[in-house]
């Protein structure tokens, strides 16, 4: 977001510490004593003790449902000694378990999000905001124990806050299974800071002072899910506050009706904790004794039996009924006018004026005794900002619409970053279908006698291989596996929307898919642009020398108008993609950094990205809206072949590389050492695969003498991948059969 104008860059690494830009700051970095496995996962050795071929959807689909649930329900009210439940019922505690399991996701590169059950892991695991959350994870234990490998951690965190909110009355709209765990801290870029939230570190948007949230966080502070409950920064403005809640949930897909309805439906369980002040407690788990077997912050059981707790520093209920659904969090928001005032450990709260007896809550550990319930800054941002307002109020005069807006903002909250409807198993995924989900229709399965035609058809019309290539590649390249949104799987790259990134060359994509359109006969568009661009692939590999068959499998459909939301689909126009060497403008990230993340969301490996470059750039694949011009970083004679010629050119021993005059360090020139004549123009992200040792080691490979075939063979493999990135409907279907 640009400070002045409050536009988005676009850039999804946008402001200070470039050097950090794809990870930010590492685990070693902040916990330097932790035990280093990284050596054991060398040579892609993969952690996954089940292995590889485990099929998590399998699994799920044997589970005992009914008789999990009733575990999870029978653990609500099951307190223990060495972590009593407030209230004697934990549900106010899983819920928010699940909730900053779920919470973490960002719209601006898909990351975050439940789905993989990272908060088991660093930094997660040991975020400020996070903590004591490594003892609701142990008091699930006993059950991820009993059921195995048929529940993940990552399903079972949001299953278990759907169970805490239906054991206390309040509204689930549904639950869909299929997240799979992974047994490692995924890379992700959660901010340049060097400290904590309590450790004063500011918040990224202060207007005055000319900052603004990056992209793509979301957080407003480091180690925080959301925003700052005392305000930014600790600021106590309701106002402020406000705005702050506004960019950080519209950043995680939620409209101010759903920031609303989730802040009133969770704060309409439990409590806040702070007893007392913080630094009498422990570490956060990462750095905490090895005896203490992974717990951290507070691990006193004398104080623990006495509630003497300290997580977020404010202290108190929100409601009279912390246990049970109601709609008491606007009642008393409204009700009562509210004093500032600081908790036990210091931080600042409302609290409301002259409260009756009988709107007191009961305290956590001796129900015979009341305690003033209390809000948050955040919570007062609801009644103090204009439109917040406005909503809260129609909620408050109309309970019913409050309970159906928690039940599916909460649903979308931990299943934002699932993708697909497909993609959901178990008995309680919900019938309707929800515009976030990128709805498709079911297409039709070709055969392929129509699949030979069509490519024919393809080849005869008129369309260059070049044309076809990077019209297959617009429409799936869209894919991230971040989140499981885009794809060619309905055809989305049909819409002005899309269609009109300067990324995909909008005049020449739209004569394309014209023309598409009016051969495909009854295939789907979404078919029928893959397949012409599989048809290109297999040309431009026969006019290299082999005859070889690209694979496409069919029955992709077509999204219609009323299926597709323009607007969520904004952060996934790219900034930058290396493999049509397209740059929007010179960032403060290293070019190649961006090819790295883009490779790195659509799931390919390391050869993969290598070879996919150096066939795009023979394919003559570039942007015309590059940087630097249509052809740079094309470094073959014969464009439109599907040839190793980029690597054999880029690792010329007879060609000199210089740096363009004013093109920033971005544009290259190779002249011949002999001559002085140029012979090439490229890029930084061509550069990098001679410069960097592990890329030169890759594009070795396929400069080596002989190497043609097998840079064909994989060229086709890792295209293939590319296109049925998405294809979870083929993937998936088999489960939803079995179950």
């Amino acid at each position: 977001m640009d400070a002045k104008t409050g536009e988005m860059s676009g850039c999804p690494f946008h402001g200070d510490g470039a050097t950090r830009a794809l990870f930010g700051r590492t685990n070693r970095d902040w916990w330097p004593e932790t035990t280093q496995l990284d050596i054991l996962t060398e040579e892609g050795r993969s952690p996954n003790p089940y292995g590889e071929d485990f099929d998590y959807a399998e699994a799920f689909n044997a589970i005992d449902y009914k008789a999990l649930k009733d575990d999870l329900t029978a653990l609500m009210t099951d307190s223990q000694d060495w972590w009593p439940a407030d209230y004697g019922h934990y549900g106010p505690f899983f819920i928010r378990m699940a909730w900053h399991a779920a919470g973490t996701y960002r719209t601006g590169d898909g990351r975050g999000g439940a789905g993989s059950g990272q908060q088991r892991f660093a930094p997660l695991n040991s975020w400020p905001d996070n903590g004591n959350l490594d003892k609701a994870r142990r008091l699930l234990w006993p059950i991820k124990q009993k059921y195995g490998k048929n529940i993940s951690w990552a399903d079972l965190f949001i299953l278990t806050g759907n169970v805490a909110i239906e054991s206390m009355g309040g509204p689930v709209f549904g639950f869909g299974g299929g997240r799979a765990d992974v047994f490692e801290p995924e890379m992700v870029y959660w901010g340049t800071e060097e400290k904590w939230v309590d450790e004063g570190v500011e918040t990224r948007i202060d207007p005055d002072e000319g900052r603004a949230l990056e992209n793509p966080l979301a957080a407003i502070q480091m180690g925080l899910i959301y925003v700052n409950p005392e305000g930014p920064g600790g600021n106590p403005d309701p106002l402020q506050s406000a705005r702050d809640i506004r960019e950080t949930f519209a950043r995680m897909a939620m409209n101010d009706e759903e920031t609303v309805a989730l802040t009133a439906g969770g704060h309409a369980f439990g409590k806040a904790h702070g007893a007392q002040p913080s630094d009498t407690f422990g570490e956060a788990p990462e750095s905490e004794a090895l005896e203490l077997m992974g717990f951290g912050w507070l691990n006193d059981e004398r104080e623990i039996e006495k509630g003497h707790i300290t997580t977020s520093g404010i202290e108190g209920a929100w409601t009279n009924t912390p246990t049970s659904w109601s709609h008491d969090y606007f009642r008393l928001l409204f009700k009562y006018e509210y004093e500032l005032v600081k908790s036990p450990a210091g931080a600042n709260q409302w609290r409301p004026i002259n409260q009756a007896e009988e709107d007191m809550a009961p305290d956590a550990r001796d129900p015979s005794q009341k305690v003033p319930t209390m809000m948050t800054t955040a919570d007062m941002a609801m009644k103090m900002d204009p439109d917040y307002r406005k909503i809260s109020e129609r909620f408050h005069e109309n309970p019913e619409q409050l309970d159906d807006a928690f039940a599916r903002a909460w649903f979308k909250l931990c299943h934002r970053d699932m993708g697909s409807k497909i993609r959901y198993l178990g008995p309680e995924v919900p019938q309707e279908e929800l515009i976030w989900q990128d709805p498709v229709p079911a297409g039709s399965t070709l055969s392929d006698s129509d699949v030979a035609k069509l490519k024919q058809a393809a080849l005869e019309s008129g369309l260059s291989v070049r044309e076809l290539v990077k019209a297959a590649w617009a429409s799936a390249s869209t894919y991230r596996r971040s989140d499981h949104r885009g794809g060619a799987n309905g055809a989305h790259i049909r819409f002005d929307a899309i269609r009109n990134w300067a990324v995909n060359d909008p005049d020449e994509l739209g004569c394309v898919l014209d023309k598409l359109d009016s051969i495909r006969g009854d295939a789907s568009m979404a078919d029928m642009i893959v397949i012409a661009g599989s048809a290109a692939v297999e040309k431009a590999a026969k006019d290299a020398g082999f005859d070889i068959t690209v694979p496409v499998t069919t029955g992709r459909g077509d999204a219609r108008e009323d299926q597709f939301d323009a607007e969520s689909w904004e952060p996934l126009e790219p900034f930058a993609d290396g493999f049509r060497n397209y740059l929007k403008t010179k960032a403060n990230v290293k070019t190649e950094d961006m090819l790295i993340d883009r490779a790195h969301l659509l799931g390919l490996s390391i050869p993969e990205m290598t070879v996919l470059v150096g066939g795009m750039r023979a394919l003559g694949a570039v942007s015309e809206h590059a940087k630097h011009g249509s052809n740079i970083g094309v470094l073959t004679d014969r464009p439109g072949q599907l040839t190793p010629d980029f690597f054999t050119n880029l690792l010329d021993m007879g060609t000199r590389w210089k740096t363009v005059d004013g093109s920033g360090d971005e544009e290259y020139v190779g002249s011949d050492r002999a001559s002085g004549e140029e012979k090439w123009r490229a890029t930084r992200t061509d550069l990098i695969f001679g410069s960097n040792s592990l890329l030169r080691a890759q594009a070795e490979v396929y400069a080596e003498a002989g190497s043609e075939e097998k840079f064909v063979t994989d060229f086709i493999a890792a295209w293939t991948k590319v296109m049925d990135a998405d294809r979870f409907d083929l993937t998936y279907a088999k489960y939803h059969k079995a179950a």
